[in-house]
């Protein structure tokens, strides 16, 4: 069961930035697709399947440790057909492969290491092997060893597994019966959650801390609801201290993944296109609650790094930046006092080490992460002055070796990011990161897509299609964000294209949901169908959304038909992991409370402005200066001969009466959510 033939590594043609990171290794890395698949049957190995990602500091560590290692390489070689997959440009194989890690009773994560039959068919797994023992952890090559004898000796005990694992994988969940979920049941929920949470340190309790802005969304719809301040404070509390912690890059801007420790302290140094989109939306949200001034100087410094950092030459987003500079996490990040004194001053460093915990011996290993976790009260002048400090460290920053960035284009991370950019601009009066939305939007609709459908990933000139749901439910929410915005009604008729794709080639005729890849993705064991949140939300959860939304712009109420099934079965299969189904719960409280507002005539341009300055994620605005903006048979052209230049509302399926006075829009909409 050995290959013949010289050993070749075929990652030198790959354009994601990670595989190319392993196109020296001595693995006879294949990428994913028929050839390995084909050579796999051909010479009768099992798959050695190693997931990954650019910015994944454990993938780092495996990679120099053993796939960097002539002797293990020889044993992968001889032994299996070895593939390596960037999960972010195929996150449809990570979730069937990660599914079935969990099946196997396993924790998560990447690297995600799977054993498979020459089919494909998953049989074992775990995430990062050391390559010697240790810590009650097996060695790489120990395990590469047994794999490969119970393949040869006992094919019995792996057809028992591998035969166990796909009829789990296989197997959706059915309602057993009717679950009834309503406005009652989102409050107790969000109470539940609100429970767990640290009212210290904010955020869930223990460590490691992740930003969460989904269940953080769920908690600001919960006080919005019910008027529990206690909800809104929790969300101001954790966003708070994200954003005074080591979490934050507080010289660049931008958050990193998550954190370590439970103080928002030291951070997994990685910075996500997605998690920065996410946040910069709950950081409008929460200003605009609050008016606190540090979310909004936190939105701006963010929007400030995605614009200097994160953008292609093409106005696209770039994935992620990587945690490690010369082979170490953080390196580029963080400081020694004597560093700073060199550059400021001892005066001046003083004044800033109040501020920013900056010690001698350090916070982290003997360096500092920059935060004000502890920082003393500050005056104006006290933050003028820190500000100007502030740009000589990023300034002397930009001299050092950089984290490496990862410059592929995702269509569903994009998507994520123009919608945030266009909600805060909105927000804040930003008519620029409109601009910028725009620029990647016109990217990804022109050069991401082959007629009516988007593929996933682009990277020298190289689009990786077809897409995934997730890419087209997140480029539809930024349509719809930037046609509500802009009042274009193109970018509406853009978003109707990508849904009626997503429907025709990926929808579960079933359940009413959505499967992650196409149905002429030929070159997946089976159509992964999950309905639970990762990292962003699921396809599903922001589908429903869209749905809604497109029902109220479109005047078509089969969308929102859609909508209804697709949650009623979902959160029916899912009552016993509901904090799976978090964004799934939001979209529920859009469809329920949700402000619909149609503005009509020619000069109604200060009611469109109120209805958009409500909050974007609980309402929907259509703009109708004339009866010929809209189809023949939308309903509001009845609304525009009724009554010109002026605001229809409907909320939770009740309408008032027209309004033509934009000050009292806000207060109309309040009185029809307020709970009898």
């Amino acid at each position: 069961m050995t290959s013949s033939g010289p050993h070749t590594n075929r990652l030198a043609q790959a354009t994601s930035p990670y595989l190319l990171q392993h196109q020296h290794n001595p693995v006879d890395w294949w990428q994913w697709g028929p050839d390995a698949l084909a050579e796999a049957k051909r010479s009768n190995r099992p798959i050695l399947l190693s997931v990954g990602y650019a910015a994944c500091h454990w993938c780092h560590v495996m990679a120099h440790e053993s796939f960097e290692n002539e002797a293990t390489a020889a044993v992968m070689n001889d032994l299996f057909v070895n593939i390596k997959v960037d999960r972010e440009e195929r996150p449809d194989i990570d979730q069937i492969y990660m599914n079935a890690l969990h099946i196997l009773g396993e924790q998560g994560g990447w690297p995600l290491t799977m054993f498979l039959t020459p089919s494909a068919e998953p049989v074992w797994g775990g995430t990062y092997f050391p390559p010697v023992s240790k810590f009650g952890r097996h060695a790489f090559t120990d395990i590469l060893r047994e794999v490969s004898r119970m393949f040869k000796e006992e094919p019995d005990k792996i057809e028992q597994n591998r035969a166990a694992l796909l009829a789990r994988l296989a197997t959706k969940a059915r309602p057993e019966g009717k679950v009834t979920f309503g406005l009652k049941e989102l409050d107790n929920a969000a109470k539940q959650v609100g429970n767990m949470f640290d009212g210290v340190n904010g955020g869930l309790r223990g460590a490691p801390k992740f930003p969460q802005p989904f269940i953080l969304e769920m908690l600001w719809r919960a006080w919005q609801r019910t008027g529990d301040v206690k909800f809104f404070e929790t969300v101001e509390h954790s966003l708070d201290r994200m954003c005074e912690g080591g979490i934050y890059d507080h010289l660049g801007g931008g958050f990193s993944r998550y954190s370590v420790d439970e103080r928002w302290l030291v951070p997994h140094f990685e910075k996500m296109l997605y998690d920065n989109a996410l946040l910069l939306e709950l950081l409008a949200l929460a200003w605009q609650r609050s008016g606190n001034e540090l979310f909004r100087t936190r939105a701006r410094e963010t929007v400030e790094w995605l614009a200097r950092e994160m953008t292609t030459p093409d106005g696209a987003f770039a994935a992620s930046l990587d945690a490690d500079s010369e082979g170490e996490e953080g390196k580029f990040y963080v400081w020694s006092e004597n560093e700073i004194i060199e550059l400021i001053g001892p005066e001046a460093a003083g004044f800033f080490a109040r501020f920013y915990d900056v010690t001698h011996d350090g916070n982290f290993e003997g360096h500092t992460i920059l935060n004000r976790l502890k920082a003393p009260p500050r005056a104006h002048a006290d933050e003028e002055r820190l500000a100007a400090l502030r740009a000589i460290l990023l300034d002397a920053r930009a001299g050092r070796v950089r984290p490496s960035l990862d410059d592929k284009v995702l269509a569903d991370w994009n998507g994520l990011m123009i919608a945030a950019l266009t909600n805060a601009a909105v927000v804040f009066g930003e008519p620029a990161w409109i601009a910028m939305a725009w620029r990647a939007f016109d990217f990804i609709a022109t050069s991401m897509t082959k007629n009516d459908r988007l593929g996933h990933s682009y990277r020298a000139g190289t689009l990786l299609f077809p897409g995934l749901a997730s890419d087209f439910t997140a480029m539809i929410r930024a349509a719809i964000a930037l046609h509500e915005a802009t009042g274009d009604h193109a970018l509406l008729e853009q978003a109707l294209i990508w849904q009626r794709a997503l429907d025709a080639h990926y929808a579960d005729r079933d359940t009413g949901g959505y499967y992650w890849s196409a149905d002429d993705a030929g070159d997946l064991l089976l159509r992964p169908h999950s309905t639970a949140d990762d990292a962003t939300p699921n396809p599903n959860s922001v589908a429903a959304q869209n749905l809604v939304r497109l029902a109220v712009l479109s005047g078509d109420d089969k969308w929102r038909d859609r909508a209804d099934r697709l949650m009623e079965t979902i959160i029916a299969a899912s009552a016993q992991n509901l904090l799976g189904h978090v964004a799934l719960l939001n979209a529920l409280d859009l469809r329920l409370r949700g402000a619909e507002t149609v503005v009509t005539g020619l000069d109604s341009d200060a009611l469109a402005q109120a209805a958009l300055k409500l909050p974007f994620i609980d309402r929907i605005v259509l703009r109708a200066p004339t009866a010929n903006a809209l189809p023949i048979t939308h309903p509001a052209r009845d609304k525009i001969a009724a009554a010109p230049n002026a605001a229809f509302v409907c909320v939770g399926e009740r309408c008032s009466l027209p309004v033509t006075n934009a000050d009292q829009l806000a207060e109309l909409i309040r009185e029809m959510r307020r709970v009898p």
